[in-house]
C-alpha cells in the first residue's frame, strides 16, 4: 500500500472536522514530520485551524496569526508549497517573529501545502519537523496527496452549513465554519474598539502585540479581555 493510499484509508468514513484531525494524524505517521495543522486562510489572515494532529501542532498554526505572517499564509498567497529545511539557518530570515517562534518550540523544518477548493485556495496543510533537512520524494508526494485530501473536509463543513441555510433561511450559513474561526479574537477585537476608542485595525494590532510581548497565543489573551482579567491601556 502506498503513503498515498494509507492516507486515503485513514479519512475512510470520516467527515468534517474529524476527518481533518485524522488525516493530520496520518501525516505524522507517514510522512517523517512532527507535528500537522489544516490552517484556513481568507482575506490574508489566518482564520482558523480545521484540523491538526494535536495541541501542539493548534499552537504553531496559530502563531501565524498572533504574527501575521508563516508558511500557510505565503503558501496560499504564492499558491504553490513553502519549504523551509532549517529555521535555523544564518540566511533563513523570511519569518523573524514566527521563525524565532518555532525555534523556541524545537521546531526546524516547515512546508505548507496549498489546500484548493472549488478553484478558491482556502488555506494549507502545514508540517512541522523538530530535525532540519527536506522530505524524501515519496513523503513529499504523499504531502501533496495529504493537500488534496485536506479540501474534503472543507467541502463537508461548506455543505453542511449551505444544507442548513436551506432548512432554516433564518440560520447562520456558515455557522460551522465559524466555530472554526478565531471568534474570541474576533469578540476581544470589539471589546478594545470600544474601550479604547480605536479602529478594529489597531485594537487588533495591539492584541496580537500584547500575546507577543507576552509569549502567549492570541485567543488566550483574547479570553483575559472578554473575562475582563485583563485590561490593555490607552495610549499616554
Amino acid at each position: 500500500m502506498t503513503i498515498q493510499d494509507e492516507l486515503v484509508a485513514a479519512v475512510d468514513g470520516q467527515r468534517g472536522v474529524k476527518a481533518a484531525d485524522r488525516l493530520c494524524e496520518a501525516c505524522v505517521l507517514l510522512l517523517d514530520i512532527d507535528a500537522a495543522a489544516i490552517s484556513l486562510v481568507f482575506d490574508g489572515a489566518n482564520a482558523g485551524t480545521l484540523g491538526s494532529s494535536g495541541a501542539s501542532a493548534r499552537a504553531y498554526d496559530e502563531l501565524q496569526f498572533t504574527y501575521g505572517e508563516g508558511p500557510c499564509l505565503d503558501a496560499v498567497l504564492q499558491q504553490a508549497p513553502v519549504v523551509v529545511i532549517d529555521l535555523a539557518h544564518p540566511g533563513e530570515a523570511r519569518w523573524p517573529n514566527y521563525g524565532r517562534a518555532m525555534l523556541e518550540h524545537r521546531i526546524r523544518g516547515v512546508l505548507a501545502m496549498p489546500v484548493l477548493v472549488a478553484g478558491e485556495y482556502v488555506g494549507a496543510l502545514d508540517l512541522f519537523r523538530a530535525q532540519p533537512g527536506p522530505l524524501a520524494g515519496e513523503q513529499l508526494a504523499g504531502a501533496a496527496a495529504a493537500a488534496e485530501l485536506a479540501g474534503i473536509p472543507v467541502l463537508d463543513l461548506l455543505v453542511g452549513d449551505l444544507q442548513a441555510a436551506v432548512d432554516d433561511p433564518s440560520s447562520n450559513a456558515w455557522a460551522e465554519l465559524c466555530t472554526l474561526s478565531r471568534a474570541e479574537v474576533s469578540q476581544a477585537t470589539g471589546m478594545l474598539v470600544a474601550q479604547l476608542d480605536i479602529d478594529p485595525t489597531e485594537a487588533l494590532v495591539r492584541l496580537r502585540a500584547h500575546a507577543y510581548a507576552t509569549g502567549r497565543t492570541a485567543t488566550d489573551v483574547a479570553r483575559d479581555i472578554i473575562d475582563r482579567r485583563l485590561r490593555l491601556e490607552t495610549d499616554r
